[in-house]
């Protein structure tokens, strides 16, 4: 079992995101921390010992020491963090000091994402970033300073008028800082951001994505990485545990605005709106939007989706003798192996195909 907390802050809005998320505004931090630590208290069963939690945004790194101090306090209450594996926390260059990176070594926090997404300065002007090359590599001396023991970097490719040789730079840029992990994320223009207004959803080039998804391959597996997602890579032991639990399907809590949550075939989402995510649960009841019952037949879907990214492969028990033939051919073209436990594994090639194959296998 897993548990996400969403802290949907942010300094400024990217043009790119199509998260829930907000700026600060007039918003009660401490009434917001405790409105968590509320949820808590009604969602997860007493003494939930999750395997891994990871804080996502938006921007966790927002919080002040107070507040997060309170919001991990609160959860104590409810959470066995004795367990823990993993405690990941995400993070953008220029929005914490030493102070902060101490106090969530102190904390217990196992592993800290830098949204970094280029070092390009022209590029993150373009992205709405507010920090610099020069803070992104300021960032990983600090963590690595303050004894945080793995240091995740985010990369973005296929950006608007970004070249091979500016991708070969950033790619080079982020090795040199020797990350644990690194993520390499294909831009998709999302509806309600303002790039998709801008460019539009026909913007991303095929052949740029394949160059530039070849080129992260290339370089990161020759510096010793393991591409073990289409999207991320990792050192020997360094891989994201909470996100390879979603990419497997498991179970997990989601707390916090805009969250959701998978628990026993269940899915559910909160409000995507802070202000009466808060009053809900001063209230003394839960946020949800949304609730619904996930068939076997949709379980299926999102699993061939999922796995199907991983080195892993996808299980033989959700492959049907009617896939032998698709399964066969996969392996003839050179866009799949079969391993000896029968797991249907992509190839690089396969790979850059993983949508369609998953599709293809739902027929």
């Amino acid at each position: 079992m897993h548990l996400y907390v969403h802290i949907p802050f942010c300094l400024r809005i990217c043009p790119y995101c199509a998260f829930y998320k907000h700026m600060l505004g007039r918003t009660d931090l401490e009434g917001f921390v405790r409105a968590v630590a509320a949820e808590a208290r009604l969602r997860l069963p007493q003494g939930y010992a999750p395997e891994t939690i990871y804080f996502g945004g938006g921007t966790p790194s927002l919080l002040s020491p107070k507040h997060l101090d309170i919001l991990v306090d609160g959860l104590k209450e409810v959470v066995d963090f004795t367990r823990v594996r993993e405690w990941s926390f995400e993070s953008n260059p220029a929005t914490f000091t030493t102070g902060k990176a101490e106090q969530w070594a102190k904390l217990g926090i196992t592993r800290v994402s830098l949204g970094a997404q280029s070092f390009e300065p022209e590029l993150l002007k373009l992205l709405g970033r507010t920090h610099s090359p020069q803070q992104i590599e300021q960032s990983v001396e600090m963590l690595r300073a303050a004894g945080i023991p793995q240091v995740n970097i985010d990369l973005m490719f296929s950006l608007p008028g970004q070249s091979l040789t500016q991708w070969q730079h950033t790619l080079e840029c982020a090795i040199a800082q020797q990350p644990d992990h690194v993520s390499t994320y294909n831009l998709t223009y999302e509806e309600d951001t303002a790039f998709f207004d801008t460019f539009g959803a026909e913007a991303n080039d095929e052949d740029t994505d394949v160059a530039m998804f070849t080129m992260a391959d290339e370089l990161l597996t020759r510096a010793g990485y393991r591409h073990y997602e289409i999207s991320n890579f990792a050192r020997d032991g360094k891989i994201s545990h909470h996100n390879l639990a979603c990419w497997r399907g498991e179970d997990y809590y989601g707390l916090g605005p805009g969250a959701y949550g998978t628990i026993n075939g269940t899915r559910y989402r909160n409000t995507e709106d802070t202000s009466a995510y808060i009053t809900a649960l001063k209230e003394g009841h839960l946020p949800e939007h949304s609730s619904e019952s996930i068939s076997p037949e949709d379980r299926r879907t999102e699993l061939l989706g999922l796995r199907l990214r991983t080195d892993e492969g996808l299980p033989p028990e959700l492959l049907r003798p009617q896939d032998k033939a698709l399964v066969e051919m996969l392996i003839q073209e050179e866009l799949a192996t079969l391993r000896t436990d029968g797991s249907l594994l992509l190839t690089l090639r396969g790979r850059l195909l993983a949508d369609e194959i998953a599709v293809q296998l739902l027929g």
